[in-house]
């Protein structure tokens, strides 16, 4: 029987969104427990950071700037610019 161990997900780099939203498939656990849809709105409105587009069918954001958004309290807070 094979156990299923999780990939660790890098603090510093790029990420791709697989590794945000995560993957069960491939062991990766969700960093932001979202839809892609509610991502890609977030995204639009300027809730998510904004993405680094590396190819034409490859993009990745900041790992620094995802784990930001994971140590703020709530949604509010990361549009408040107090």
């Amino acid at each position: 029987m094979k156990t299923s161990s999780l990939i660790p997900i890098p603090k510093s780099g790029l990420l791709r969104l697989s590794q945000i939203l995560g993957d069960p498939k491939k062991g990766i656990p969700a960093l932001i427990p979202i839809s892609k849809s509610t991502w890609w709105n977030g995204v639009k409105s300027g809730l998510y950071p904004k993405p680094i587009k590396i190819s034409k069918r490859c993009t990745a954001w900041l790992a620094e700037e995802v784990w930001a958004l994971t140590a703020m309290p709530s949604k509010k807070g990361l549009r408040d610019e107090s």
